[in-house]
């Protein structure tokens, strides 16, 4: 039998952007790329993110988080799903303490501070962006990031051209249009996240900055698809709205599933990201999906 057969998971969501929250601190239990898979294809334990939450390695810090796409891939940081592990940990009975209102949770992407606003709205930091073309990482040097050389479509007249390269956490190029839901992102999503430009792979971003305390965003996530919200690629559209000098540094970026704050702090370049979480039930990890998986 699986080790991981029976464990208890949360179903949650950050703006309709699927969570789900896995803990095995106190366990040297690992979750692999065919387990991911398989608790992807649970109904009830379906994600786009799957946080499972790990014995803190750094002094300071409350859990070392590892972060799953349904593909099974590991990403850097996950926006919504930090939100929603700040839930569990500061509200749930059997995972945190109710009376904390903060605390500091590591990725392999680096530490990620978060507060409780209210009962169900979070803030998170999500630290400095990174900027430089192997940061990010791309395959080639490129000087100026904000405007790097990609496009799709025919080359005299593409679909899509010059994005914004930022790191926060993961990859992402932000593409800035008039209409991010005039574009079939279920068919150039794919492309682009694979492009070898991205030897990471990439999250794929399209925005429109309709004010200049206002974004709209749709975005296909590496190793996910198109989701209802990502909240590190609300970070790194604000990132890159103001390196081009078309937003403020403090933003609401409008989502398929709803609305996020974010800011881009002088003081010390950190970006901030604020917004909701949604519990939806607990379960048990059933024996049977690992079964069907390794088949």
């Amino acid at each position: 039998m699986n080790a991981l057969a029976h464990r208890r998971f949360l179903k949650m969501n950050g703006l309709g952007n699927q969570i789900t929250v896995l803990d095995l601190r106190g366990t040297k239990l690992r979750v692999g790329e065919s387990d991911a898979r398989a608790i992807a294809a649970e109904p009830r334990a379906r994600f786009d993110q799957l946080m499972v939450l790990h014995d803190a390695k750094t002094p300071g810090t409350d859990a070392f988080v590892r972060i799953y796409n349904t593909d099974g891939s590991e990403a850097g940081a996950c926006g919504n799903g930090t939100r929603c592990v700040a839930w569990a940990m500061l509200a749930d009975p059997m995972m945190g303490d109710a009376s904390k209102t903060v605390l500091t949770l590591q990725t392999k992407a680096g530490l990620l501070p978060a507060r409780r606003d209210s009962d169900l709205v979070f803030t998170v930091d999500m630290g400095a962006p990174r900027l430089a073309w192997d940061e990010i990482p791309l395959a080639e040097p490129f000087h100026d990031t904000a405007h790097f050389e990609l496009q799709i479509g025919p080359i005299d007249d593409p679909i899509l051209h010059t994005p914004c390269a930022v790191n926060m956490g993961n990859p992402h190029a932000v593409f800035f249009v008039d209409d991010p839901y005039r574009f079939n992102l279920a068919q150039i999503g794919p492309l682009l996240e694979n492009h070898p430009i991205f030897p990471d792979r990439a999250n794929i971003e399209l925005a429109a900055v309709t004010a200049p305390d206002h974004i709209v965003l749709r975005v296909w996530e590496r190793g996910a698809g198109i989701t209802q919200a990502c909240g590190s690629g609300a970070c790194a559209a604000l990132v890159a709205a103001v390196r081009r000098e078309l937003s403020a540094r403090k933003a609401v970026v409008s989502l398929p599933g709803g609305d996020l704050t974010i800011e881009w702090r002088e003081s010390d370049d950190h970006v901030l990201m604020t917004g909701p979480v949604e519990f939806e039930w607990e379960g048990t990890l059933a024996p049977e999906l690992f079964e069907t998986a390794a088949r």
